[in-house]
């Protein structure tokens, strides 16, 4: 074999991996992505929950203008997109963080995402 043969097939061999590992990289931020998307839309739903708690009376289970003893049914809320939980209470604000099954943006840890929610607006902020 020539040198020229050895040194094209070096070359296909380096250009593959690039593409190969190019290829995996892109397909890790597709997944983060997408799983960034879902809790924020898990979070939206939450949080429309938590304004119709602090809407409705306390007479019929609801707080009564405060977010104060609102809860997703228990500590943590798992489910196949991640885990959601209160990460703090005020009677005028609620926030609720998600943290999902996927490396986020630092390559790290895993996607984590919160939303704040007052009376009468929501927040999503991207942690992760």
């Amino acid at each position: 074999m020539g040198s020229q043969q050895i040194l094209l097939l070096i070359l296909g061999t380096l250009t593959v991996g690039l593409m190969l590992t190019f290829a995996i990289v892109m397909f890790g931020d597709s997944a983060a992505a997408s799983n960034r998307d879902a809790i924020s839309s898990e979070l939206t739903s939450y949080a429309s929950k938590a304004q119709l708690y602090y809407r409705k009376p306390r007479v019929l289970g609801g707080g009564g203008n405060s977010f104060t003893g609102f809860s997703l049914g228990g500590p943590s809320v798992t489910d196949y997109n991640g885990t959601f939980s209160i990460s703090s209470t005020s009677p005028a604000k609620v926030t609720i963080e998600g943290l999902g099954i996927e490396l986020g943006y630092d390559r790290t840890n895993l996607v984590k995402v919160a939303i704040d929610v007052q009376a009468d607006s929501i927040f999503v902020k991207e942690l992760n």
